[in-house]
């Protein structure tokens, strides 16, 4: 992360660009994380202050959205569907196969950063589940090898 006089400046640039919007809290807070990966907590009390809003106010947005990241995600991001309809056609099986090849018990980020595994409810590709979103390709009768080999290329 950049040093905190930088972060700071930085920050005040992104709230001041989306300041003049309406409702500027969900704006500001996806150009956050454009920035960094992430929304790092130490934003959270400036954008408070900023909207005249209360810390709780800011984090509790940040932690109910699940496209908002504590941490900065690793290189390539693969969302597995986890909703019913991919569940019945091997889902399930298809998250523990893509857990393992990435040497993963839980989802997560690698150890080396390279790939964020984490569920996803519906991709859309209920016929041709189970699906997988690697990066912004969608895949549709995923299976860990070729979700392995999507993130290889």
């Amino acid at each position: 992360m950049l040093d905190t006089a930088d972060f700071t400046a930085r920050l005040r640039e992104i709230i001041a660009e989306h300041l003049p919007l309406e409702g500027p809290l969900l704006p500001i807070l996806h150009a956050v994380q454009a920035e960094w990966g992430h929304v790092p907590e130490a934003a959270v009390p400036v954008i408070a202050n900023a909207l005249n809003l209360g810390r709780a106010e800011v984090h509790g947005v940040v932690t109910f959205y699940h496209d908002f990241r504590h941490v900065p995600a690793g290189r390539t991001v693969v969302k597995v569907c986890a909703a019913e309809a991919c569940q019945a056609q091997g889902g399930r099986d298809l998250v523990q196969a893509t857990l393992k090849a990435f040497g993963l018990k839980d989802y997560g980020t690698t150890l080396d950063g390279k790939v964020t595994v984490e569920p996803i409810y519906c991709l859309g590709l209920c016929a041709c589940g189970p699906a997988a979103l690697v990066g912004d390709r969608l895949l549709g009768r995923a299976t860990a090898q070729s979700i392995g080999e999507e993130v290889l290329s």
